[in-house]
């Protein structure tokens, strides 16, 4: 009916727009809302309180899922035979890091969180070292205040 050409394309996203920021934002949404979640108040119920609960719950599901898309995306259309010999250990950290999203998922533990947010930064550093791009870290300017790896951008 439209009869298209076939088209091809060999990644998600256009080429060489790739940025582990968004995967660290929502893994540090994954630990703000367990912090949240933790801060309810299980002997007084109500229906708010239970349906701010089941959103909390939710949103913390949907940020480690992101977490999961957004490092799979970059380690799998980004990442290249270069990349993988100088860091041989990304199957693992990738892998480590699918672990940990799951976990976070499955439970609500603070620790849990804040390694998924390391196991993340790892990946950035990772990420950024392969473009040749210095490092840092800083404390995020919002809760839950954890340390994420910012890459040091030149002037314009």
């Amino acid at each position: 009916m439209l009869n298209i050409p076939v088209a091809h394309a060999h990644c998600d996203i256009p080429c060489k727009i790739y940025d582990p920021m968004v995967a660290q934002v929502s893994a540090l949404s994954v630990a703000r809302l367990v912090d949240l979640i933790l801060e309810q108040d299980a002997a007084n119920r109500s229906l708010e309180s239970e349906n701010q609960f089941a959103r909390l719950v939710t949103e913390k599901e949907a940020q480690a899922k992101i977490v999961k898309h957004e490092v799979s995306v970059i380690w799998g259309d980004y990442f290249k035979r270069p990349q993988l010999e100088a860091f041989p250990e990304i199957h693992e950290l990738v892998h480590s890091i699918m672990m940990a999203s799951s976990k976070c998922k499955q439970n609500v533990s603070r620790e849990d969180a804040n390694k998924l947010v390391e196991l993340v930064n790892q990946f950035a550093d990772i990420f950024w070292t392969t473009k040749d791009v210095q490092t840092r870290r800083v404390v995020a300017p919002y809760p839950p205040a954890l340390a994420i790896v910012q890459p040091i951008l030149k002037d314009a």
